[in-house]
Formats: structure tokens, C-alpha cells, sequence
């Protein structure tokens, strides 16, 4: 008996509105009659193909029905099989029991699944690129009411994405032997740089020297109270991998970082023009609030001119779009590391984020669900995350003003998924708001502390899981709003580069 020919098969449901989907109903068969003959066919064919991408409905649930009982260790062949589809009307259509044999006679060889299975899955996804394309066509010629066309981008944005991470993004078992030669690749790259670090340095020497570095696919975070210069810090680090970056193509094509990298900073509070303003009074040294006064004279302005032509090629992108949603913040990243490539995402700051459209009537577990999201987005590319976050009142209230793990704001999740928190406490700020008055005693004594404390910021780290916690001291400049290395390790930096 001849199997059943391709023209003879209808359509799947959610293609009976594609003209002339592309589709191969022959190596279909062809896959099926080879795992029926030989179950162990199935393990080869890699888990990227699943049984929505046949395009035959019946196919579809005849591939589910192998896979299930192959997972459960059962023998799939078709007596098994005939069975649990004797209610089935297409089964009948098709001939029953026959045609499960017919599959099998006609089956070619089991080292061949793996190439037609490659065929069905391509087809599959140039079934789905033709509907998406149907679908973005459709909305933007009867959008709904609050769906600008710059959304509708968004969102097609989303859905090419994920179809063209459909069937990478899982890599399954990695034997021990494969992750060891991973682990002895970053140990001999730290060894063979001068700083000695695995990680991307933060051009910071002590905190290097204590986080060894931001490491791809960890969420750091970066928390402290308003003033204390986390988006300074921040701005500081993204800049400074920013302009850095250097790079070294592969045999493939492909450009490796060697130094640096290509930074994505999410601004929720600030504008793009604000943040630029920061950077420029630091590589300028032109005090940021004669920047934006005008309060600056000739010599200066070619300070600033001189500046930007320095910075301006620095791979530094900036998104400014407040209220962002995680989605938009993950698609955007996506499309920057396809089109530019990237090293490190920093989010300023992460309660600015939203976790959907609407509001939610659970802040901590919509902020919980944000930093899963970039957790996840960290795995997926690779690259460190960087999220800015806020500290509760309650550190007003105490004594000892030292922000802890317990402060941070609604914590939810936060210190479980993130691999690092790291808080900013700078002791100036405080002591300069308790000024006793002057000419007493206490003055005199306050004096003296505040020279002690002043221009020092420390960074303390609260959570870290692949190293020590501790306190890094750095110098703080106000007028540059610049963290730095403190003055005794200037000679360190020079050696270090």
C-alpha cells in the first residue's frame, strides 16, 4: 500500500490560513517510519524538535504519542500505538494500523532522522516566520487603540527573537570533562592578563582585587541610599569597560573581547543627555554643576571639546525610556548583542522597572519576578547585569547608618537571585548633616572627623558567591560626582596598568 501522498493531508489548524505553506509531508514519514523501526533513533534527533513543528496534524500527536511512551521507557511500534488512536478519525482516514506500517516498511535508515528532522524543524520555523509576518501586517493595519506603532515593534521584535532562539537556548547535559576545560579556559585568560582577573575589571583596583571582576551571566547589585552616588559608581564602571574595549576576530567571523566591552545602560531616572553630562565633567574634570550652569570660561569648553572627541567612540549605548517593561528591557538587549554585540547590562534602577503592563497590586513579587527575569537575561547572554537598587527608611532610623542585606528595598527575591549585593556608604554625607555649632568643643571634634572621612566612599559587599564579603574604601569626588582609587593606590594602578 502507497503511502498517503503530501497534496492528501490537510493542513495544520494554526497554518489554514497560510497560502502554500512550505512544509515536506515525505520526510515527516520518512521520521516517523525510521523511529517506529528503531526507537533509539529518537535520542539522536536532539531536543530542538518538538511535535508542534510537523505540519500534518496527525503527525503532530503520532510523534507526541513516540515521545511519551519512549520517556517512559515503553517500546513505541504500531500495534502499541494503533490502540491508544482507534478513536482517532484521522487515523482512520488515513488507514489505520496500516499506514503506522507502511511508515515502517518504507522507513530509511535510523542514521538518516537527524537530517530530515533538521528539515521539518526549518520548515516549521519558515511556517512561523510567514505567520508572524501575516500577524505584523494585520495589527498595523487595524492597531488597537493603545498600542503605538513603536510597541507593535517591540513586539514583533519579541516574537523574531525568540524564533530565532527556538532550539539553541537549551544545551542540555555538559559533561564534567567539557565544563573543566571551561573552568582551566578562564583561570589561564585571568592568568595571562596583567590584572590577573577573570572578569571584566571595573577599572576600580581594590574592588577588583575583591570581586576578581564582573563575571558573565551574574546579577550584581548595586544598592544604596538616595545621594550616596550609585548612579555615579554605576556610570563610572560602565564608562570605564566602555573605553576599554578591545577586540580580536576569530576564525569563524566572530569578534572576541580581549578588553572592555560593549556596555548597555538602562537609565529609568535619568536622560541620555544627563548621563553624558556626568561622564563629560569626569574625563574633563570640569565640575558637573558649572557644566550645566554655563559657569565654565574658555580653557575649560576646549577641556570639554577635547573630552568628547575623546569619549564619543566609546561602545556606551544608552536607553533612557522610563517605566521600561522587563520584556522591552530583554529584547532590547537581545537586539544590541546581535547587532553590536555585548559585555555588561546596567539597570538604574531596578523598582523603576515594570514587570508587564498595568499596575500590580504586589510590588515585592512583581520586583521578585523583575530580578528572576534578569537573572535569566544574564544566563542567556552571558554578560554581568548590573541593577541599581534602593534601600528602605529604616537605615535612617538606625545608629549605625551601614546599610545591610535586611535594608534593601522590597527584598523579595533580591538577595536570593542576585550573586552579588554590594551596598555604597559613604560616612561624609551623614556626619556633614549633624554639624554642631561653631566655635564649641564638639565643632572642633567634628572637625576632625570630617577631614578624616572626606572624599572616602566605601562599597560594602554583603553577598558574594564566588568570593569573600568585606569593605573596599575608594575616593569620591562631589564636583566630578567620579569614584576613583584612593591616593596610596596610585603606585598599584601603575603597575597594574
Amino acid at each position: 500500500m502507497a503511502l498517503v501522498p503530501a497534496l492528501d493531508l490537510r493542513p495544520a489548524h494554526n497554518d489554514t490560513d497560510i497560502p502554500h505553506a512550505p512544509a515536506n509531508i515525505e520526510a515527516e514519514q520518512a521520521l516517523l517510519g525510521a523511529v517506529l523501526y528503531d526507537n533509539a533513533a529518537f535520542e539522536r534527533l536532539g531536543d530542538f524538535l518538538q511535535s508542534r513543528h510537523f505540519y500534518e496534524p496527525f503527525h503532530q500527536r503520532l510523534f507526541q504519542a513516540i515521545e511519551t511512551h519512549i520517556r517512559k521507557g515503553q517500546l513505541a511500534e504500531p500495534i502499541l500505538l494503533a490502540e491508544q488512536f482507534s478513536r482517532d478519525p484521522a487515523f482512520d482516514e488515513l488507514g489505520g494500523v496500516r499506514y503506522l506500517a507502511d511508515l515502517v516498511d518504507r522507513a530509511p535508515p535510523a542514521a538518516n532522522a537527524p537530517d530530515y528532522s533538521r528539515v521539518i524543524y526549518d520548515l516549521a520555523l519558515r511556517r512561523d516566520l510567514i505567520r508572524i509576518g501575516g500577524e505584523i501586517a494585520t495589527t498595523a493595519a487595524a492597531p488597537e487603540e493603545d498600542r503605538s506603532a513603536r510597541d507593535q515593534i517591540e513586539s514583533a521584535e519579541q516574537q523574531l527573537y525568540a524564533l530565532a532562539e527556538s532550539g539553541t537556548t537549551s544545551q542540555g547535559f555538559v559533561s564534567f570533562a567539557d565544563a573543566l576545560h571551561g573552568a582551566v579556559t578562564m583561570a589561564a585568560e585571568a592568568h595571562s592578563r596583567e590584572g590577573g582577573l577573570a572578569g571584566i575589571s571595573t577599572g576600580l583596583i581594590d574592588l577588583d582585587q575583591k570581586i576578581g571582576g564582573l563575571h558573565g551571566s551574574d546579577l550584581v547589585i548595586l544598592a544604596a541610599r538616595p545621594s550616596m552616588g550609585k548612579t555615579s559608581l554605576a556610570c563610572n564602571i560602565a564608562f570605564d569597560i566602555a573605553r576599554h574595549y578591545a577586540w580580536e576576530p576569530q576564525p569563524d567571523g566572530t569578534r572576541k573581547t580581549v578588553s572592555g566591552g560593549v556596555v548597555a545602560f538602562f537609565s529609568l531616572e535619568m536622560s541620555a543627555e544627563q548621563l553624558a553630562l556626568r561622564l563629560l565633567a569626569e574625563v574633563s574634570g570640569v565640575s558637573g554643576d558649572r557644566l550645566r550652569k554655563g559657569e565654565i570660561d574658555a580653557v575649560e569648553f576646549g577641556r570639554i571639546r577635547d573630552a568628547a572627541l575623546e569619549i564619543q567612540e566609546a561602545p556606551l549605548f544608552i536607553d533612557a525610556t522610563g517605566g521600561i517593561t522587563l520584556a522591552k528591557l530583554t529584547a532590547r538587549a537581545r537586539r544590541l548583542k546581535r547587532l553590536h554585540g555585548l559585555d555588561a547590562i546596567f539597570v538604574d534602577y531596578l523598582q523603576l522597572v515594570t514587570g508587564g503592563e498595568g499596575k500590580s497590586d504586589n510590588r515585592v513579587q512583581e520586583v521578585s519576578m523583575i530580578t528572576q527575569g534578569l537573572k535569566a537575561l544574564a544566563k542567556e547572554l552571558s554578560v554581568p547585569v548590573i541593577a541599581l537598587s534602593q534601600l528602605s527608611r529604616q537605615v535612617e532610623n538606625r545608629e549605625d547608618k551601614k546599610p545591610q542585606l535586611s535594608d534593601l528595598r522590597e527584598s523579595g527575591s533580591i538577595e536570593q537571585d542576585a550573586d552579588m549585593v554590594m551596598f555604597i556608604y559613604r560616612e561624609e554625607y551623614y556626619l556633614g548633616r549633624a554639624e554642631p555649632r561653631e566655635g564649641t568643643p564638639e565643632h572642633l571634634a567634628w572637625q576632625e572627623q570630617m577631614d578624616q572621612v572626606a572624599g572616602v566612599a566605601e562599597v560594602i559587599i554583603g553577598k558574594q558567591r564566588h568570593g569573600p564579603i568585606g569593605t573596599v574604601k575608594l575616593a569620591f569626588n562631589s564636583d566630578l560626582t567620579k569614584f576613583g582609587n584612593l591616593a596610596r593606590d596610585h603606585s598599584r594602578y601603575e603597575q597594574h596598568g
